[in-house]
């Protein structure tokens, strides 16, 4: 049966080699580093290089003389395979838009473009090519960009803003008397409170732009991640979360600046514990702390059981200004990323919605 199937959308292999195609371009095509696709003027695939049979994940000449309906039905293409080429087709040919873009399942991004027309004789050429490098770089310059703008703010909100903050925060401590007077103590409470928060968003400013130079020094990562659980464990349970902290095998020593890295890994929990009290079911909240040893570098990790993130949100989560929270300011995690980087480790990141989120911390490790 499935071999009357396949033969049913195969032609025989004579289609490869009948084509108008001079066997010299042919072998240009073969060993291009993009996948191309060639159909004649009836819609039936007459052609497919190597590569294109590599990111398609198939044997060699297994799809010629298909039609695209019929290769969108392959028994051995992916389902998430035919689910891009099917998008790929509604955005090159229904809408007429001159390229696709799509990242695949081993987060790899890749540009399809369609080409069509007289000038190769009324067949079509699709083009698929890997763009991976292109969008870091792409990513990397919008970064810069951002942190540069973001600088000359943050030098102009530190002068603007601050002295008038200073000044109103001292004035509300000497009326603080008459208003306990009043019994109006709260609203002193509050006023205080909320130009200490303005202050902090200033200072998150201030860090992401110029952070200040590490004061290195050698520390166990065991004491760090001790002390980071004490000082979020009470805060935790408020918000029904349970923190657990896994032992370490061995002792680990590492060279940071300790102000730093407890900012980083703080802000990790805290997010953690946001996205666990934003999740839909009732299921306990747990965040895991801990680290082991790689080779000559310590992975630190901090995982939840919180609503998780989609592919877009995890593709601009480090970029400056980007939040998914309602009075977030979007720099925390661009701080943290920044910080790690000019420690001479990285951070990387995966979620699952509805499943959680793992943040992994690379550092190297004092020899």
């Amino acid at each position: 049966m499935i071999s009357q199937y396949q033969e049913s959308l195969l032609l025989s292999a004579r289609t490869f080699h009948s084509g108008p195609m001079d066997t010299t371009y042919e072998d240009v095509l073969e060993n291009l580093d993009s996948g191309i696709m060639l159909f004649d003027e009836e819609g039936i695939l007459s052609f497919a290089n190597k590569q294109m049979y590599a990111i398609l994940e198939m044997q060699r000449h297994s799809i010629l003389g298909c039609s695209m309906v019929h290769l969108l039905s392959h028994i051995q293409l992916s389902r998430f395979k035919k689910k891009q080429l099917l998008r790929g087709y509604r955005d090159l040919v229904c809408k007429v838009k001159p390229k696709y873009e799509f990242v695949d399942e081993y987060g790899r991004y890749w540009r399809v473009t369609l080409s069509a027309g007289e000038q190769i004789k009324g067949y079509s050429l699709i083009t698929v090519k890997e763009i991976s490098d292109y969008k870091l770089i792409e990513q990397t310059a919008y970064q810069n960009d951002s942190l540069a703008m973001l600088g000359k703010l943050s030098a102009s909100i530190a002068h603007e803003i601050r002295n008038p903050l200073t000044a109103i925060r001292g004035f509300i401590q000497l009326l603080r008397p008459h208003l306990q007077q009043l019994g109006k103590e709260e609203y002193a409470k509050i006023i205080l409170a909320e130009i200490d928060r303005a202050n902090d968003i200033i200072h998150e400013f201030l860090n992401s732009s110029k952070p200040s130079v590490p004061q290195v020094g050698a520390i166990p990562v065991s004491a760090l991640l001790k002390e980071v659980v004490l000082l979020t464990e009470s805060e935790a349970l408020m918000k029904g979360c349970q923190i657990n902290l896994h032992p370490l095998q061995s002792e680990l020593i590492i060279s940071v600046d300790v102000k730093q890295l407890k900012q980083v890994v703080l802000n990790m929990i805290r997010n953690a514990m946001e996205a666990i009290a934003e999740k839909a079911d009732n299921e306990l909240g747990k965040i895991e702390v801990g680290a082991r040893r790689e080779g000559a570098e310590v992975r630190i990790f901090i995982s939840d059981n919180g609503k998780g993130m989609d592919a877009c949100t995890l593709d601009r989560l480090f970029n400056p200004f980007f939040t998914t929270k309602e009075n977030g300011t979007g720099l925390g995690l661009s701080v943290s990323d920044r910080i790690i980087k000019d420690h001479g480790g990285c951070i990387s990141v995966s979620s699952r919605i509805n499943e959680g989120t793992r943040f992994v911390i690379s550092l190297p490790l004092t020899h």
